[in-house]
Parts: C-alpha cells; structure tokens; sequence
C-alpha cells in the first residue's frame, strides 16, 4: 500500500503527538472496549482526576473522542473506529520490528539504548 504524498505532514505530526503520551493511549485503548466515564478511567489508570480530565480534553480537541452526558454523568467514547485499526497496525509493527523501534538512539528507551550500545 503506497501512501499518498502529503505536502503538509502537521496534520499527522498532531495525531501522532496526541498518541504519544502513555496516559491517553492508556485512555484511548480502554475507551476501544466501551464507553467510560471519568471516575471509572481513574480508577482504572490509577490517574487524578484532573489529569484523566485534561487528556480527555486533548483527545476531544482532536475529535478522537466525544462525550454524552445522561444525568450528572458524561460517558466518553471513542468517535474514529478507524483509530482502533492504526492502533492494531502499530501493534504489528511494533511486533515485526522487534526491540528496534524501542532501542531507536532518536525516540527509544534512552537506558535500554545506552544498555545495548555497551
């Protein structure tokens, strides 16, 4: 599969940002089971509220997830199924490419990197 030749890579650059952080790829991979309110994704996370909260906003800001609220209560929810299949495609990268990716001198683990060099 050829990908398209894209003049502006900041649309891409903004997603992947929005995914690098483990806390709301955390949030992003249990919102791939269901709907989930704050309170259940703290728990869950073991994360503070504010900050489930503020990576909730991030995650909405980039229309990746949306909420509906019932009573008192907002349920949030994933709006992109497509999101679930570039998560699944990085897992099989991930698993074809071995540590390289994790021992990248650029973006890996900077311990594991400095191990694998001595």
């Amino acid at each position: 599969m050829a990908m398209n030749s894209c003049p502006d890579p900041s649309p891409a650059v903004a997603l992947f940002r929005s995914l690098a952080d483990p806390a709301r790829l955390a949030i992003v991979s249990r919102l791939a089971e269901g709907e989930v309110r704050v309170v259940d994704l703290t728990r869950q996370l073991g994360l503070a509220q504010s900050t489930v909260s503020k990576h909730l906003a991030c995650l909405r800001d980039c229309r990746l997830v949306d909420d509906r609220a019932e009573g008192r209560q907002s349920y949030y929810r994933l709006t992109r199924p497509e999101l679930l299949e570039l998560l699944r495609s990085a897992e099989f990268l991930l698993a074809e490419t071995g540590e390289a990716v994790a021992l990248c001198p650029v973006y890996g683990d900077p311990v594991a990197t400095e191990l694998s060099a001595s």
